[in-house]
């Protein structure tokens, strides 16, 4: 069983969705967890809720990825608190989808500014503290679509191509110095975001899929809870596919 006692994780976009299901996958094996997201009260209530369910500490944060101001005040809060960072997970993303001929520039450079910047501004603001404990593990929370691109997605695809090459370069920076940085790359994962497609659209998806099913959070979840313990700690500048064999690079 994979043991994070002592450990402090930071998961931003975590009030819900995917980003809680990690939150509560590395409390349940001990991580002492930090909640960060621009949704306060549900991610007051997730901290909360956490706490209490797996008995480890929490504390919620608001910040905005986008912002370097606002991640350095969350690097301090963190750090006043805990002392220290042991795992980042960068899972903060929105979508902006349209087709090219339709799609404005403020949608492309939010998109860019949340997604990839974001991954940016939270890792510069973690960095200088897990080189002072020469250690560390950071996750960048891809897409498959910033492998294999997606109609409709121009902006989507490019901020994850720009993470899949973010964490390879940084890789290479960061392993003399202790310091693990790999990506994961979900393929279609239940949310409130495929919930909503008719039971047709589901289908036509799953064909392409060799498992025949969409992927849960927990799958996502399950692959940050590896990435984040010693079990890979031979593991660097990697980008993790889990999407039921739909891509098989």
């Amino acid at each position: 069983m994979i043991d994070l006692k002592g450990k402090v994780a930071v998961i931003t976009g975590s009030a819900r969705g995917i980003g809680r299901s990690v939150a509560e996958k590395l409390a349940a094996a001990g991580a002492n967890i930090v909640i960060t997201d621009i949704l306060e009260e549900v991610g007051e209530a997730t901290a909360k809720e956490i706490a209490n369910t797996y008995g480890v500490e929490t504390m919620f944060v608001s910040g905005n990825v986008a912002s370097s101001e606002s991640m350095a005040e969350l690097s301090k809060a963190v750090l006043d608190k805990f002392g220290q960072v042991d795992v980042l997970v960068n899972n903060a993303g929105i979508t902006r989808d349209g087709l090219f001929m339709r799609m404005k520039e403020e949608d492309f450079d939010l998109v860019l500014n949340i997604n990839l910047k974001g991954a940016y501004n939270c890792t510069q603001a973690f960095f200088k503290s897990m080189i002072k404990k020469r250690s560390g593990s950071i996750i960048n929370m891809a897409s498959i679509v910033g492998i294999m691109g997606n109609a409709g997605q121009v902006n989507y695809s490019a901020s994850k191509a720009g993470m899949i090459g973010m964490t390879k370069s940084l890789a290479r920076e960061a392993g003399k110095r202790g310091i693990r940085v790999n990506a994961i790359a979900p393929g279609y994962i239940r949310s409130e975001m495929t919930d909503v497609l008719s039971d047709d659209v589901k289908q036509s998806f799953m064909t392409n899929i060799p498992m025949g099913d969409f992927g849960t959070p927990e799958d996502i979840a399950n692959a940050v809870l590896f990435l984040a313990s010693d079990m890979s700690t031979y593991i660097t500048g990697q980008t993790l596919s889990v999407n039921g064999g739909l891509l098989m690079p």
